[in-house]
C-alpha cells in the first residue's frame, strides 16, 4: 500500500530517485492518464483513447502502452523506448497532494515505499543546504502542468459529448502465433461526425482550443498498428 508523504528538506534531504524504467520500478501498466494539451507530444508515439470512469461517471483521456492489463511495450532494458514519456509516468513516484482546505497550496507528495527511492544512488531532490534541486523544481512544474491539464480535461470531454463525438472502440487482434487479444471498454473520436460538424460546433471547438487535440487524437490511432508490432516483437524475444 502506498505511503504518501509531503516532500520536505528535513526528512528528505538525502533522498535520491532512480530513473530506470522497468516492471520492477512500477512501470508495468497498460496506459496512463493524459490531457488535451499533451496530445500533440503523444501522437507521434502512442494511441490516445478515452475510457469511462464508472465511479466518476466521466471519461478519462489515456495514452496506451499495451493491449492488456500490466503490459507496457515501451519498456526496453531499463529505458523507455520513445523520445517522449507521458507526464503521468515521467513524474513517478511523485504526485500532487490535495489538502482538505481547497484554498491551501498543493504540495509535492512522494510514495516513500516506492522502488524508485535509491539507496545512495539516483537524482537528489535537495542539495546539501536543503534547497530543492533543479530536478525537483522540474518535477514540481510537471506536476502542476499535469494537475491543471487533468482538471481542465473535463470541459473538453463535455464538449465532445455535446456534439456526440465519442464512439465505442472494439478491436480484436490475432497475433502471428494465433494468440488473440481484444481491446474493449474504450472510446475514440468519431472522425466522420467531427468532419461534418456544423459551423457553430467547429467554431466552439476552435475557440476553446479543442479542435487541434481532437485531430491529434484521431491521428494517434495509426499507432495501434505500431503497438501490435511491438507486441509481436516482444513475443518473439521471450
Amino acid at each position: 500500500m502506498p505511503n504518501h508523504v509531503a516532500v520536505n528538506p528535513r526528512d528528505h534531504k538525502d533522498l535520491r530517485i532512480l530513473e530506470e524504467r522497468s516492471e520492477g520500478m512500477g512501470d508495468a501498466t497498460m496506459c496512463c492518464i493524459t490531457f488535451p494539451e499533451e496530445f500533440r507530444n503523444l501522437q507521434n508515439h502512442y494511441t490516445i483513447l478515452f475510457q469511462l470512469d464508472q465511479e466518476r461517471e466521466a471519461f478519462n483521456c489515456l495514452a496506451m502502452f499495451g493491449l492488456e492489463n500490466g503490459e507496457n511495450l515501451f519498456l526496453d532494458n531499463g529505458r523507455w523506448d520513445a523520445s517522449y514519456v507521458p507526464l503521468a509516468m515521467d513524474i513517478q513516484p511523485f504526485m500532487i497532494g490535495r489538502p482538505s482546505d481547497h484554498d491551501a497550496d498543493r504540495k509535492v507528495v512522494i510514495d516513500s515505499d516506492s522502488p524508485r527511492i535509491g539507496k545512495g544512488e539516483g537524482r537528489r531532490i535537495f542539495d546539501d543546504n536543503g534547497i530543492p534541486t533543479a530536478y525537483l523544481e522540474s518535477i514540481s512544474n510537471k506536476l502542476s502542468h499535469l494537475d491543471g491539464g487533468y482538471r481542465a480535461s473535463s470541459e473538453y470531454i463535455d464538449c465532445l459529448k455535446k456534439y456526440d463525438l465519442l464512439e465505442p472502440l472494439s478491436i480484436d487482434v490475432t497475433m502471428k502465433d494465433g494468440a488473440k487479444n481484444r481491446l474493449v471498454g474504450f472510446h475514440v473520436i468519431h472522425e466522420e461526425r467531427l468532419n461534418k460538424l456544423s459551423a457553430e460546433g467547429l467554431a466552439e471547438l476552435q475557440s476553446k482550443g479543442y479542435l487541434m487535440p481532437s485531430y491529434m487524437a484521431l491521428a494517434s490511432l495509426s499507432n495501434l498498428s505500431k503497438l501490435i508490432a511491438r507486441k509481436e516483437a516482444a513475443a518473439i524475444n521471450v
